[in-house]
C-alpha cells in the first residue's frame, strides 16, 4: 500500500524534527511504503528548511490558504499520484506516528472504509484536551449526529486516512475553515463509509493554536453553520456513484 502522509504546517519549525524523524521510523517498521510532504501554509518561521532538512518533501503555498487549503493541497497530490491513501496528521506533534498503524488496519480491512478517524475520546486514553475543547466537540458531535444520523466521538480530529473514494470527493471540494467536521457531511452525503478508530494522542509539542479561547464561541458557531449549510447544499451537488 503507497501512502502518502499530508502534514500541513504553519510556523511549526519545532515540532516538525521529532515527528519527521518518528514518521520514518515507524513506517520502516511497519513496512508501508510511505512518502512524506509538509505543506507549507506560507510560515514565516524555517518551517520549509526544516522539513527538508529532515527528508521530507515540501510544497509551499504562495499564500497562506489555511487548514482547508493546506489539506485539499496534499489531498490533491496524493490522487494525482497514485497513492492507495493519503494520511493527514497535524505538524505540532499532537499525533504520536506510533498510532499510525491501527488507521492504516483499518483501511486494509475487508470492508475496508473510505475515511478512518483516529478519536482520542472512544477509550478516553492519552491527552484528552481541555474541558472546553471537549465541550465544544461534544457539541459538534451532536450537531452532526442530528444532521447525518451517525454517531461522531471525535468530529474535530486531524489525524485521517482518506481511500480512493474520498480522495476523488475531496479533489474537487473540501472546506476551507475549520474543514474537519464539514467534511465528514460532505463524505456522508457522497455515500462515503466513515469509521473511527481509538488513538492515543498527545499535548501540542510546539507552535500556537490556531483557536484561542476568546475565539471559540466563534468557531463554535461558524463551524455549526458550516455543518448545516454543507448537508443542506451537499443534497444537489454530489453524485456518489461517481466517485
Amino acid at each position: 500500500m503507497r501512502v502518502l502522509i499530508v502534514v500541513p504546517a504553519l510556523n511549526e519549525e519545532s515540532g516538525l524534527p521529532p515527528l519527521l524523524s518518528e514518521l520514518r521510523a515507524v513506517a520502516e517498521g511497519d513496512g508501508f511504503s510511505a512518502e512524506i510532504v509538509v505543506i507549507d501554509d506560507a510560515s514565516t518561521d524555517r518551517t520549509a528548511e526544516v522539513a527538508r532538512e529532515h527528508g521530507a518533501r515540501v510544497v509551499r503555498l504562495c499564500r497562506n490558504l489555511g487548514i482547508g487549503g493546506a489539506v485539499q493541497t496534499g489531498l490533491r497530490l496524493a490522487l494525482r499520484e497514485g497513492f492507495d491513501c493519503a494520511v493527514q496528521m497535524d505538524g505540532d506533534g499532537q499525533h504520536p506516528p506510533s498510532e499510525l498503524r491501527k488507521l492504516l488496519a483499518a483501511m486494509q480491512a475487508p470492508l475496508a472504509p473510505d475515511i478512518v478517524v483516529g478519536s482520542r475520546f472512544l477509550h478516553g486514553e492519552g491527552f484528552q484536551s481541555t474541558l472546553p475543547r471537549r465541550m465544544g466537540s461534544g457539541w459538534l458531535g451532536w450537531v452532526l449526529r442530528l444532521v447525518t444520523g451517525e454517531k461522531t466521538t471525535d468530529p474535530t480530529s486531524g489525524y485521517r486516512v482518506y481511500g480512493r473514494r474520498a480522495l476523488r470527493l475531496f479533489n474537487w471540494s473540501y472546506p476551507h475553515d475549520y474543514p474537519e467536521p464539514e467534511a465528514l457531511v460532505l463524505a456522508k452525503v457522497a455515500g462515503l463509509r466513515v469509521i473511527e478508530v481509538p488513538v492515543v494522542m498527545k499535548e501540542r509539542q510546539g507552535g500556537a493554536s490556531s483557536i484561542s479561547i476568546v475565539h471559540a464561541p466563534y468557531y463554535m458557531l461558524k463551524v455549526t453553520a458550516a455543518i448545516l449549510l454543507a448537508y443542506a447544499r451537499s443534497w444537489h451537488r454530489i453524485e456518489p456513484r461517481t466517485l
